[in-house]
Order: structure tokens, then C-alpha cells, then sequence
């Protein structure tokens, strides 16, 4: 059971030779609880009830926070995996659309069904699909095409079937319950739906709004432990695209804007292809910015200079890292 990302394989390939130096920057997980405020995410249950947006309020409250923002919706009456950027993390999420997301469902279709046709139907039902968004949805209501990854049913009892599915971002698993409740000549409604993971992020590591409250007033007293094993580096959100480790010497370039050229690659991920949305990232792994990979990985370790990332969506302040000076001796971007 697996998401396209993991389906493929990357090496570390060193262009170059160079240490960071530990005046500047910090590693992720050497920063504070305030700064992981700022650049952190969490992994929270949502219980059924609240609406995700409220969630995320109360997030906000807990936390004292300004700015918070989640993954993707889950309605009231769902529970299960949200993720929750904090701060300057949240222009994060949107790259965990990419990712994929995984529901446990229970499915009540309203005639009995031979067991056989349901695997078979469950089997067949893998790949594209396409599917009309419900009524009540904020699309508007038109076919989209969607990807189910798998699709696996892990208990059938009389008319009740529990099943595991892994999908593109965007699927509506009540109306995936109801079109396959048409396949099998019945009808199908979602009973119960629990989201298990978003992307890289599975329901191992979340956590509620209780132990949420509870990590919270212990920092208050002094005792950081529970908060920082809550509180999650928002590199995290990047663990499924493909990645480039770039110079010193470059990071404060691309923090003013500048494009990714050749010389400031340092190591880098093989099997980059032209199009590829890649995570650059400092060599102490903070999380630099996210572009667009204007060349192949082959090319990126062969020449010499070039374009290698176009525009990028950057996540570190100005000033963390050094300006580049001539007289450092490296052409970086």
C-alpha cells in the first residue's frame, strides 16, 4: 500500500565538497520551542464535532498564536489526521497536496451483496476514476478525475464493509462509497470515515486537543518536553518531493528571490526531472524554499552553470545567512 512518491527511489548525489558553517542558521531540530512556533507543524485528531476550521482556532488559542492554517478539510461528523502549520509554516501545506491521503471507511450498503462481487469490485475499482462532487461541496459540480492508489477491504460483516483506501488529494470517499454501491446494483453510504494519514504524516503521531492543552500548560511551568515532541519541524512537509542541498553562500540570494543556478548546488537527489517541484534546502536541512526544477539531475551534477531552479516559494528571512562575496571564492547564483 503505497503513494506514487513512494514508489520512487532517490540517492544522495555530492556535486561538491563543503561544510556549513554553525555561526549561521540552525538545524531543525536544534530549534526552540518559539521558533518552532513559527516553524513547526502539528499532527492533531480531529475529533467529531468541531469543524476544521474551528480546530484550528482553537489551536490558535492554546498556542497563543497569531496565524495557523491545516492540510485539508475534514467535514464535522470526521475524524482523523490534520495537520496543522503554525506561523510562517503555513505556506507550507499546500505542498502536501501532492502527497496523497488515506481514510479507513465504513460502508453500509442497503441490499446484501455476494462477498466475491465485492472484492471483485473493490479490486477493479483501483486507478482513475471519476466522480461529481457532492451537493453541499465548495467546487463547483463538475466530473473531476481522481486516482484511488488501493483500495482494501479489511472486515465485511452482513451488509457493513470496513476498508482501508489511499487516494490523490481532492477524492470524496462519501461519494466513492455511494458510486460503489451503483457497481455492486445497491446503494452505498458512508457510515463512519476516519482519515489515517496525510502524505507522510499517519494517525502513529497524532494527538488531540487535550494533549495539546496539557504540553501547553506544562511550558508554561517551565517543563518544554511534552510540546516539543508535539510541536514537528515544518521540513517534515517536504519529505515526499525530491531535494537540493545548496550552499551557504547561496541561501541569502535565494532568500532575496534570486534563482537556483548550478554553482550553488552542493548535493542533490537523482531522478529530478524538468517540472519537478523540488525542496531546497540549507545543508543543516532547514527548509530554504520550494521551486520548480528547470533541469534533470543529470545535468544539475554536469554543468557548470545554468538555471537549475526557477522561481521558488521561500521560507527563510534575509539576513540568517551572509551575502555572497566575490572574494568567498564561489559563484552560487
Amino acid at each position: 500500500m503505497e503513494f506514487p512518491f513512494e514508489k520512487r527511489k532517490y540517492e544522495i548525489i555530492k556535486r561538491a565538497e563543503e561544510k556549513t558553517n554553525p555561526a549561521w542558521g540552525k538545524a531543525p531540530e536544534q530549534r526552540t520551542i518559539q521558533e518552532l512556533l513559527e516553524y513547526g507543524v502539528i499532527i492533531l485528531n480531529k475529533s467529531q464535532g468541531p469543524t476544521s476550521h474551528q480546530a484550528v482556532d482553537t489551536v490558535k488559542k492554546i498556542l497563543n498564536l497569531d496565524k495557523a492554517g491545516h492540510s485539508g478539510t475534514l467535514d464535522p461528523n470526521v475524524t482523523g489526521v490534520l495537520v496543522i502549520a503554525l506561523g510562517k509554516a503555513t505556506r507550507v501545506v499546500e505542498v502536501l497536496l501532492t502527497g496523497g491521503k488515506e481514510y479507513i471507511c465504513l460502508m453500509h450498503l442497503h441490499t446484501p451483496v455476494d462477498e466475491d462481487l465485492i472484492k471483485k469490485t473493490f479490486k477493479d475499482y483501483m486507478g482513475k476514476i471519476e466522480q461529481m462532487p457532492p451537493k453541499k461541496s465548495a467546487v463547483k459540480r463538475q466530473l473531476r478525475t481522481r486516482e484511488i492508489y488501493y483500495l482494501d477491504i479489511l472486515e465485511m460483516n452482513g451488509q457493513d464493509v470496513l476498508f482501508k483506501v489511499g487516494c490523490e488529494a481532492g477524492t470524496y470517499i462519501r461519494t466513492l462509497c455511494v458510486d460503489l454501491g451503483k457497481k455492486l446494483n445497491s446503494r452505498g453510504h458512508m457510515q463512519e470515515l476516519v482519515r489515517s494519514r496525510v502524505c507522510t504524516f499517519t494517525d502513529q503521531e497524532w494527538i488531540s486537543l487535550h494533549d495539546l492543552k496539557d504540553a501547553s500548560e506544562d511550558y508554561k511551568e517551565g517543563n518544554e518536553t511534552s510540546l516539543k515532541k508535539i510541536l514537528l519541524p515544518f521540513e517534515r512537509a517536504v519529505a515526499h518531493i525530491p531535494k537540493i542541498w545548496i550552499s551557504d553562500f547561496a541561501v541569502d540570494s535565494i532568500a532575496h528571490g534570486a534563482f537556483l543556478s548550478v554553482p550553488g548546488i552542493i548535493k542533490l537527489h537523482s531522478d529530478i526531472e524538468v517540472g519537478d517541484r523540488v525542496a531546497l534546502l540549507s545543508l543543516k536541512g532547514e527548509l530554504i524554499g520550494i521551486g520548480q526544477a528547470k533541469m534533470n539531475s543529470q545535468n544539475m551534477f554536469k554543468q557548470e552553470k545554468g538555471i537549475a531552479v526557477g522561481e521558488t516559494k521561500v521560507f527563510i528571512e534575509p539576513g540568517v545567512y551572509p551575502k555572497y562575496k566575490k572574494n568567498e571564492g564561489k559563484d552560487t547564483v
